[in-house]
């Protein structure tokens, strides 16, 4: 049980939990800043300064939080500091919160700030926020010209169509539709499709966030229409068209298409948010399968998200009863891997040695996990969760994962009386490995798998990434039935691969040799030499040849490696295409980016 100091006898208390409050609020508001901000960059199509600022805001939280242990080190020499000081240290902290708009935010930060100043004893004592001290319900920002946090409108079916050309004006997004009503009339005409006749209730209305959504080359609009006790989640995205005008692209409903939109395998979104645990409990009443960590995380608040998971995790831990166990499938080079059957995420461990003919270094793979968090995964790349010295039940282990990990990863694991702590770890959502599903699936599932793992690698290849690694096992199968690959220790910019042909042979002996005969650089790349070691089933090979047989040819990649480096970005669309609203214009332009 907590124990806490009986009077708040130190006067350096509050100017600490003071000092701790304004590093959180000067990494809000940059970070809020920046969010704001791509509203601006996509009025003005400047995809690379969008790509840009989703980078660096990453980078934020780590940089205040460095800045805030500094500043408490050089002050107040917090790391001397007595457990009884850091307890009135929190109960400060906690006063502070109360009318704040982001207090659990700010909770995680005072987490992140004093356990990086202290021993990681913090495990066991209580004055660090273990549990949220300030709710975070009906929180309000009430400054006059605040925005709600979504508005709310009332229409009748004669107004319905007016009701939402205002929805889209009250955005008030500084370039011209190409034609505002022909789209307002596509998502009409989806709305009443979708609802079939109906009876307008008493308290028919639409909720719409009051922020756009911003992400790759896309804003959308995210709502709600209410009819009655019937809830039918949206979401409108809107992107530029050729002619640089903007455009309702599609009309997406119901849980699962929003599920598909703010999924784990897809970039942050930017989003302008004074409450945002407001914005969660909005979007938490169209996903109610979606966990909270994830909805943080896809607002770009990955820290809190991260907080979150590790209370759920926790809470998991004591109301289950398995053992951890090394992961299904066949074993990788550099990641030991286990999971909780029970739990549905698995844990990937760096390994401290490689066998031959692996070349790498721990610093090497944790720059490509970086790299993959920076980037926009285009819906193909699995967000990944980072921790470091994360304290495990030994008695949850079992005898052979244990002896695993310390044979392979012994610099990173260390056995505390009852606790297991691992020093350096990723965690990502669980998935089918596809060379398992396609053991298992049917004629048809094999089929759509395959088209898949094709799909996946070109989406990946638009955006400037080169897979390295591209066997079956590399990629997973996510419950929506998406090929989402999730090995990045080889992946690397499309645009620094050196993509060539295999020369022909010039005698006999080069033939007719197994070895390659021919000098390979660091960064060759040889795509016709991929089919031997992908298409060995002839079903898998003749769905693959019959889809994707471009990717064996060397053209397809050096096409797309000049097009990015002529500085153009493409779209990534989280629907289907035949989702999409059919305009003028429309088809020439996909047919010049497929045939480009």
């Amino acid at each position: 049980m907590t124990s806490f100091p009986q009077r708040l006898t130190d006067a350096r208390g509050f100017d600490i939990a003071q000092a701790l409050l304004e590093g959180f609020n000067r990494h809000y508001r940059l970070f809020r800043e920046t969010s704001a901000a791509a509203k601006k960059r996509f009025e003005q199509a400047d995809w690379h300064g969008q790509q840009q600022a989703q980078r660096e805001r990453i980078e934020y939280y780590d940089k205040r939080v460095e800045e805030a242990a500094e500043r408490l080190q050089r002050e107040f020499q917090a790391a001397s500091l007595t457990m009884d000081v850091w307890q009135q240290v929190k109960l400060h902290y906690i006063g502070l919160l109360v009318n704040h708009h982001q207090p659990e935010l700010a909770e995680t930060f005072f987490n992140s700030v004093t356990t990086k100043i202290l021993h990681r004893s913090y495990f066991n004592n209580d004055f660090i926020f273990v549990r949220p001290a300030v709710s975070t319900e009906y929180i309000e920002n009430d400054e006059p010209a605040a925005l709600p946090t979504y508005r709310a409108y009332y229409p009748t079916k004669e107004t319905l169509r007016e009701t939402l050309l205002r929805v889209i004006d009250n955005f008030q997004l500084e370039r011209e539709f190409e034609d505002l009503g022909r789209d307002v009339d596509y998502v009409l005409a989806a709305v009443i499709s979708k609802l079939g006749e109906f009876r307008m209730r008493a308290n028919f209305q639409l909720q719409v966030l009051s922020s756009l959504f911003y992400r790759n080359k896309g804003a959308y609009a995210v709502g709600k229409i209410i009819n009655g006790f019937n809830e039918l989640p949206f979401a409108l995205p809107i992107l530029h068209t050729p002619r640089g005008q903007l455009a309702i692209d599609a009309a997406l409903f119901g849980e699962d298409d929003l599920l598909m939109l703010f999924s784990f395998a897809r970039a942050y979104f930017m989003v302008d948010m004074e409450v945002p645990s407001a914005c969660v409990q909005f979007l938490r009443s169209m996903m109610p399968r979606k966990p909270k960590s994830e909805l943080y995380n896809a607002i770009g608040l990955q820290k809190q998200g991260k907080n979150i998971f590790y209370r759920d995790f926790l809470y998991h831990l004591r109301h289950s009863s398995d053992k951890f166990r090394t992961a299904p499938g066949i074993k990788g080079m550099v990641m030991l891997v286990f999971d909780l059957p029970s739990f549905p995420y698995v844990f990937k461990v760096i390994k401290d040695f490689y066998p031959a003919p692996k070349e790498t270094t721990r610093e090497h793979i944790q720059s490509r996990y970086l790299l993959v968090k920076q980037h926009d995964r285009v819906g193909r790349m699995a967000d990944t969760l980072e921790y470091s010295n994360v304290a495990f039940p030994r008695g949850r282990f079992e005898n052979d994962l244990v002896a695993e990990l310390k044979h392979h990863c012994p610099s990173l694991v260390e056995e505390d009386g009852d606790t297991l702590v691992i020093r350096h770890l990723y965690i990502e959502r669980r998935m089918i490995p596809l060379n398992i599903y396609l053991q298992e699936a049917s004629p048809r599932q094999m089929e759509h798998a395959v088209v898949e793992y094709g799909n996946a690698i070109k989406d990946l290849v638009r955006a400037n990434i080169f897979p390295g690694d591209m066997l079956w096992k590399n990629f997973g199968v996510t419950r929506h039935g998406k090929v989402v690959f999730y090995d990045y220790d080889e992946i690397e910019y499309l645009t620094d691969c050196n993509f060539r042909r295999v020369p022909t042979p010039r005698t006999e002996e080069e033939e007719m040799s197994g070895e390659v005969w021919y000098h390979v650089g660091p960064h060759d790349v040889f795509p016709e030499t991929f089919g031997p070691f992908l298409l060995g089933d002839t079903r898998v090979r003749e769905v693959f040849m019959r889809h994707h047989a471009d990717l064996l040819d060397v053209a397809f990649w050096q096409g797309h490696k000049e097009r990015i480096q002529a500085g153009h970005v493409h779209d990534v669309f989280p629907y289907e295409q035949h989702r999409r609203f059919r305009r003028p214009h429309q088809d020439a332009a996909e047919a010049a980016e497929v045939g480009m």
